[in-house]
């Protein structure tokens, strides 16, 4: 049976996974040191990366591994609220977003999909979780679903118990402020099995494998 997975999902020492505030300049919402040890090419795999294979390289890998969908949140495909406008945005990645698949954009505010040559589009929808996971997996044709973030949006996968598997990546800093992934998840670690591994660049991978039960 297909899976829900969130992969490379990084988190604050106090538990904060993305900045309060989203701008063309700070997409992560000043929350970018989260992402100084990545580089953006271990989606594609360790065998296009020209340096040594790492552990954390070798982790981060899987990221699109059976993969047929993801969902994220609007926060996650631009900056803009409310309406959209005719603005030619297509998200951060520009022509050459490197999904390969069909991305469900969960929106208040509805729009035309959009295609691009290597296979990726954008679907935009308004719907809660158990929806959005329906019409991703119609989109996925078989293969698992990836929960592509915000934190806001992996939270409320959890609360609605839909997720399989996490692996969460425990970045060595502190933020202070910025959108927590356990608002409101008390306990929710008794649902999963809990493994961690400790990378020499000081990145701390944990792989959550939901327990499955009746």
């Amino acid at each position: 049976m297909a899976k829900v997975r969130v992969h490379n999902f990084s988190v604050s020492l106090d538990g904060y996974s993305a900045g309060e505030t989203i701008t063309l300049d700070k997409p992560i919402g000043g929350a970018e040191r989260l992402f100084a040890g990545f580089d953006g090419r271990f989606i594609h795999g360790v065998d296009v990366a020209d340096e040594p294979i790492t552990l954390d390289r070798a982790l981060t890998s899987t990221w699109g591994q059976g993969i047929g969908a993801e969902i994220m949140g609007r926060g996650k495909f631009g900056p803009q609220t409310g309406e959209w406008t005719d603005d030619g945005w297509r998200g951060w990645w520009g022509d050459e977003p490197p999904f390969g698949t069909p991305v469900v954009v969960l929106t208040h505010h509805r729009r035309d999909p959009i295609h691009f040559d290597n296979g990726t589009s954008f679907h935009f929808l308004d719907a809660t979780p158990e929806d959005a996971l329906a019409y991703a997996q119609d989109l996925a044709d078989g293969r698992d679903i990836r929960i592509g973030g915000g934190p806001s949006t992996v939270r409320q996968f959890l609360t609605a118990d839909l997720i399989d598997f996490m692996h969460l990546v425990t970045v060595p800093i502190t933020l202070g402020t910025g959108v927590s992934m356990w608002d409101g998840l008390a306990e929710v670690q008794d649902r999963f099995t809990v493994e961690s591994a400790t990378s020499a660049s000081g990145l701390t991978h944990h792989f959550w494998n939901r327990t499955i039960t009746g």
